[in-house]
């Protein structure tokens, strides 16, 4: 199938460790030599798919820039509050690990066909998933974080919380933030979470933040906790911005990060 003008989107399936995991890789005739950027939306890992705004529109956008993308239909995990809908099935919901093994398994697969190298990123939950997946994906060259969570229980930072507005004073209240992230961890949060004592085997990684965003308290303590694990970490703060801004194309707060992307993942390391 065709997307955007110059911009070729192929489906296709990797095997996986519970059965053939759906992806799609959105490229340009020309960008070889340019590391591939394996993508995971968010949706707090119980929604979401390939054609939300946050995996086809970004993928699109990256692919026009240059930056070859393959974005992953991860297996979404329960529904909090409802774990017994959506169980069975060839995709049924499943909790921690699942997620994280196919988009090893992914990475596993591309990395003999990528010779410019593999970059992992995502989005809210897809970020958290893809910091697990570090640890046991083939090395990777590069990590980018959107506005993602990294920790089981949100840290706690009044001064964060106040400059939230909207619906998401309620959504995003810390309190059920915890409470789906333990739906999806189960109760022994198997590789739900990037745990400590990996975090010096990360690549170089860049991380775009929303200011008025409950979960830039997770994305502030991460961003310390890899600095002090000596990382190279460029971070973005966007001034004034909010949650998924990645799931609103039109918006100036999406240009920016596609940009910052963009130029980072085509930049050479120092």
């Amino acid at each position: 199938m065709r997307g955007t003008p110059s911009v070729t989107i192929t489906g296709g399936r990797v095997e996986g460790p519970d059965g053939p995991v759906p992806i799609r890789h959105y490229r340009l005739a020309d960008d070889d030599g340019v590391p591939t950027l394996v993508w995971l939306h968010g949706g707090g890992f119980f929604r979401g798919s390939l054609d939300q705004a946050e995996s086809d529109a970004v993928a699109r956008a990256l692919a026009a820039r240059g930056v070859p993308v393959v974005a992953v239909d991860y297996r979404l995990g329960p529904l909090p509050g409802m774990p017994w809908i959506g169980r069975t099935g060839p995709r049924a919901r499943r909790r921690a690990p699942h997620a994280r093994d196919e988009v090893a398994a992914v990475l596993h697969h591309l990395a003999d066909a990528t010779p410019a190298g593999l970059v992992l990123g995502g989005a809210s939950a897809g970020a958290c998933l893809a910091a697990t997946a570090v640890r046991d994906a083939p090395p990777v060259v590069g990590a980018v974080f959107a506005y993602g969570f990294f920790h089981g229980r949100l840290p706690h930072d009044p001064g964060v919380q106040r400059l939230v507005r909207g619906h998401r004073r309620l959504t995003h209240a810390p309190l059920l933030l915890d409470a789906a992230n333990r739906t999806y961890a189960g109760p022994l949060g198997d590789g739900a979470f990037p745990a400590p004592e990996d975090l010096g085997a990360f690549p170089r990684t860049l991380m775009i933040d929303a200011e008025l965003d409950t979960m830039r308290s997770s994305g502030d303590r991460f961003a310390r906790q890899l600095g002090a694990a000596g990382v190279a970490v460029e971070r973005h703060v966007l001034p004034e911005s909010r949650h998924a801004f990645l799931n609103r194309p039109g918006s100036s707060d999406f240009a920016a990060a596609v940009d910052l992307i963009a130029s980072w993942v085509v930049r050479r390391p120092d």
